[in-house]
């Protein structure tokens, strides 16, 4: 049951196309797109002090459901770490799955292994489809080929902000199925604007196994904010008051 390894690609459809950005008629080359993509990444990752927020994971198998709450913190260099809040229902799945997938998230947050998961040029090959409309913002749609097998890169679609060169939204399969007893894996992750920063909004997976059938997993991330820099003057006042050694 290595489910836990599906979700961790993402780090995470139906519209009419429309024309190029800028009314030319002609689209930036995937290149360009995924250069301003990881720019734009940079400079929202500088100007914050990271994030917190919640995330409520449901697993569901058949007759049985596995629930789990969990609180995240970001630092701003993108290193997560998770505090479980409540786990209900299944308690195997929530065991080995959930949690797994949760240290996964973590381990493959940190700047370190960033570099061999990122959605970059390094990892991946690109290409544009063409524009859509999501949720009344105009995106590129890009077509995404990892150039190799891993179990940590995907196989699928992205859908980039044409204004801020955020990720929109996310589809497609694992490029290495992590276990034979797994057929196949999709999953689905949309992303919202929050002021000046983009979060996730949801990931839906769909896995087809082969002793245990269907498992869905569902995410849903909500209370995401930027972190509250404690004002400079409250810092001091604290400090005056620790014991002098």
């Amino acid at each position: 049951m290595k489910y836990q390894i599906l979700l961790t690609v993402l780090f995470l459809l139906p519209a009419s196309c429309v024309a190029a950005a800028d009314g030319s008629g002609q689209l930036p080359t995937a290149e360009e797109i995924v250069t301003q993509m990881d720019a734009h990444n940079l400079q929202r990752q500088g100007s914050g002090g990271g994030y917190t927020g919640m995330r409520r994971y449901v697993l569901e198998n058949h007759h049985k459901r596995a629930e789990m709450l969990v609180q995240v913190q970001a630092d701003q260099d993108g290193t997560k770490h998770f505090d479980v809040v409540s786990e209900e229902g299944w308690k195997a799945a929530n065991k080995h799955v959930l949690r797994k997938m949760v240290e996964s998230e973590a381990e493959t947050s940190r700047p370190e292994a960033r570099s061999n998961t990122g959605l970059n040029l390094e990892n991946y090959d690109f290409e544009v489809i063409g524009t859509e409309l999501i949720a009344d913002r105009l995106t590129y749609v890009l077509q995404v080929s990892p150039k190799r097998t891993d179990k940590y890169l995907f196989l699928g679609r992205i859908w980039v902000d044409v204004s801020d060169y955020a990720l929109v939204r996310a589809e497609g399969n694992p490029a290495k199925n992590p276990s034979f007893w797994i057929k196949s894996t999709h999953f689905t992750q949309t992303y919202t604007k929050s002021g000046p920063l983009w979060f996730p909004l949801t990931t839906q997976s769909v896995t087809e196994a082969r002793i245990f059938g269907t498992t869905d997993v569902s995410i849903q991330y909500f209370d995401y904010a930027p972190k509250t820099p404690q004002p400079t003057e409250k810092l001091v006042a604290s400090a005056r008051r620790l014991p002098t050694p």
